[in-house]
């Protein structure tokens, strides 16, 4: 059973996690523990770099928590221009895998709000009434009417991060 350590103790981060490993290694296969670290970057991150740059420091610094895993996850969403999205970053001790989820455009309404210099996920609780709604279908789940959630969108983007550890043009 591999020992999955999630760079965040998000519970719609963590279900993405435990369901794309699950479908890719077998339901079962794994364990997932979440622990809560530092991403180096602004809670908001504003651009595509940053965004990256904080998934990334998120894994080293569970590495650093956690360095008997077999893999480590993070998940650091951000908006650049007034489109969000997030990354996806995976590694074990060999290797990394990274896939940018899909983005949706957020309305003047939202901007304006961050533009103040609010995080997305509470302008988001504020204009809706959806308390912690980060950890529940977050902006996707709002705009969507539930058909997609941060979770779901977020599993996708996590399947194409874990490609580099189980298909074999990789391993070349």
């Amino acid at each position: 059973m591999y020992h999955v350590v999630a760079a965040t103790i998000n519970p719609a981060k963590i279900r993405a996690i435990a369901q794309a490993f699950n479908d890719v290694f077998g339901e079962g296969s794994c364990h997932i523990e979440g622990v809560e670290v530092e991403s180096g970057v602004a809670a908001q991150p504003l651009t595509d770099v940053e965004t990256r740059t904080g998934a990334r420091q998120r894994v080293a610094n569970a590495r650093a928590k956690k360095a008997d895993a077999d893999f480590w996850v993070a998940i650091e969403a951000g908006i650049e221009g007034d489109s969000a999205f997030a990354w996806m970053v995976v590694e074990n001790a060999q290797q990394r895998g990274e896939s940018r989820s899909a983005s949706f455009t957020l309305p003047a309404v939202v901007m304006a709000g961050l533009s103040a210099g609010h995080e997305l996920g509470d302008e988001m609780a504020r204009l809706t009434g959806v308390e912690n709604i980060k950890q529940k279908g977050g902006a996707i789940g709002a705009f969507t009417h539930g058909l997609l959630t941060r979770s779901s969108v977020y599993h996708q983007a996590l399947i194409l991060a874990l490609c580099p550890f189980t298909h074999p043009l990789y391993q070349q």
